[in-house]
């Protein structure tokens, strides 16, 4: 199918110096060879230049541990753990805002998967906690008439959708764990989506509002050619092997 790479940004950025991307490249690569430590300290570096490099070359370059980087957003979003919030609204009896410390109090769930980007790239046995998005639900109410779910993100652009029936799966996180560590401004951090059986752009990040609805809204890649039911294998017109 022909549509955007997924996580990028197709209103075009700043122009990039052939030698920032070199010498991100090359600081990318160091990462790789010296470890996970050393690999996280440029994960925001890569991401910022990422968001801005019209050649494509950062996007080639694994960030931690196999990712890539691509954003929908012309620079890297950032919330505080004491400025972060999370609202749960719409068709619910009972709307709610969550602090980073009130779901870190909720009950846990980590899921281990492979993270599977549609453009091909995958990285195995990835480690996600939070809590689980049916819990959030639940603790809500949900109306009758509800069918999907609509999630908001703080970087402004980004956006994304759930059937009911998805969200309410025992592998759909409200994540602000990865790899048993606070997901990092680059990752999505503090608070992504995570939805494990999807292809990774259905796993919003720098998630800010869950609105549930009466009907399924098409999110930002959606509107861009994307499948609404972005099952890994059976979507997007690829055959990967489901995570």
């Amino acid at each position: 199918m022909s549509a955007p790479e997924p996580d990028s940004d197709d209103r075009g950025g700043r122009p990039v110096g052939r030698r920032i991307v070199l010498g991100v490249l090359a600081l990318g690569a160091a990462g790789v060879a010296l470890g996970a430590r050393v690999q996280d300290a440029t994960d925001g570096a890569l991401a910022t230049v990422a968001a801005n490099d019209p050649t494509g070359l950062t996007g080639l370059l694994p960030g931690g541990g196999g990712f890539r980087f691509y954003s929908v957003a012309d620079a890297i979003p950032h919330r505080s753990p004491g400025d972060y919030r999370l609202t749960v609204d719409g068709l619910v009896e009972r709307p709610a805002t969550y602090t980073l410390d009130q779901l870190a109090r909720m009950p846990r769930t980590r899921l281990v998967r492979d993270v599977q980007c549609v453009t091909g790239w995958r990285v195995p046995q990835t480690a996600f906690t939070g809590v689980l998005l049916s819990d959030l639900l639940a603790a809500a109410g949900v109306r009758p008439g509800a069918t999907a779910l609509r999630f908001t993100c703080f970087d402004g652009v980004y956006t994304e959708s759930l059937t009911l029936e998805q969200a309410l799966r025992p592998d759909m996180l409200v994540a602000d764990r990865m790899r048993d560590a606070a997901i990092t401004d680059a990752h999505g951090g503090p608070v992504r989506l995570y939805a494990a059986p999807m292809y990774f752009y259905k796993s919003a990040k720098w998630l800010s509002g869950i609105t549930v609805t009466d009907r399924v809204t098409p999110g930002y890649w959606e509107e861009r050619g994307y499948d609404i039911d972005g099952w890994v294998g059976s979507s997007n017109g690829r055959g990967d092997d489901p995570t």
